[in-house]
């Protein structure tokens, strides 16, 4: 598993919480998550019951199943997570790509498959309590199976400017090696934004653009083989 934009956070300092309407996987999934030194703060069967939980409490990351069978939907769940503050981690079954798709554009950091050894979920956890986006194979998968995520037919300079920033250079840095003033850099940087929003695929952040240049090809994503090709 691989994982981008990440900053280490001690799992001593990371809160989490675990929405899954089974109980036997809350339970292991608490168990396992305290045993990694995380702080458990809730653990219920769907969101509403979730949000009553946190009442206001810090939380980091939220594991979230995609098939809760109480007739909400999917991006309802991942941005009424998202609006407490809480980062979404998509725990579930990797074959529900059309979910996973839905889920990853309503800006869930990322998908770790039920199927996955229990360490792998910890890792995951890590990654996206530190800020974190996953970028693995089931990310690839969700993406590729869905015409909805059509490229955003940019420029090549607007590429050019996405690729140096998305890759973690400041604004003002990109605007130099390109020659150009940062002005017209920001410019390109507001073009970029606003064609991703008319393809339904909004990019309000740097972490959301880099989503993006790694899904349009611009970055590179994960190999075959599940390394990073950037390596």
């Amino acid at each position: 598993m691989t994982s981008v934009n990440q900053r280490t956070v001690p799992a001593t300092a990371a809160a989490v919480a675990i929405v899954d309407d089974h109980e036997a996987v809350r339970l292991g999934l608490r168990a396992a998550c305290e045993a990694a030194g995380y702080s458990v703060v809730a653990d219920t069967p769907d969101v509403a019951r979730l949000l009553e939980a946190l009442s206001g409490r810090r939380c980091d990351v939220v594991v979230l199943d995609l098939s809760l069978g109480d007739g909400t939907s999917v991006t309802e769940n991942v941005r009424s997570v998202l609006a407490t503050g809480s980062a979404v981690l998509v725990h579930s079954i990797a074959d529900r790509v059309a979910a996973v798709r839905e889920s990853l554009a309503a800006g869930a950091a990322g998908v770790i498959p039920k199927a996955s050894p229990m360490s792998d979920v910890i890792r995951a956890i890590a990654t996206v309590a530190g800020g974190g986006v996953l970028n693995n194979v089931e990310w690839a998968s969700a993406i590729e199976a869905d015409s909805d995520f059509a490229r955003a037919q940019l420029g090549r300079r607007e590429r050019d400017v996405l690729h140096l920033y998305a890759s973690g250079l400041p604004l003002k840095l990109v605007a130099m090696q390109l020659g150009i003033a940062h002005s017209t850099a920001r410019e390109y940087l507001d073009r970029i934004r606003a064609k991703y929003v008319e393809v339904g695929r909004p990019a309000p952040t740097k972490v959301d653009l880099l989503r993006r240049a790694v899904e349009d090809g611009i970055l590179p994503g994960l190999d075959p083989d599940g390394g990073d090709a950037r390596r």
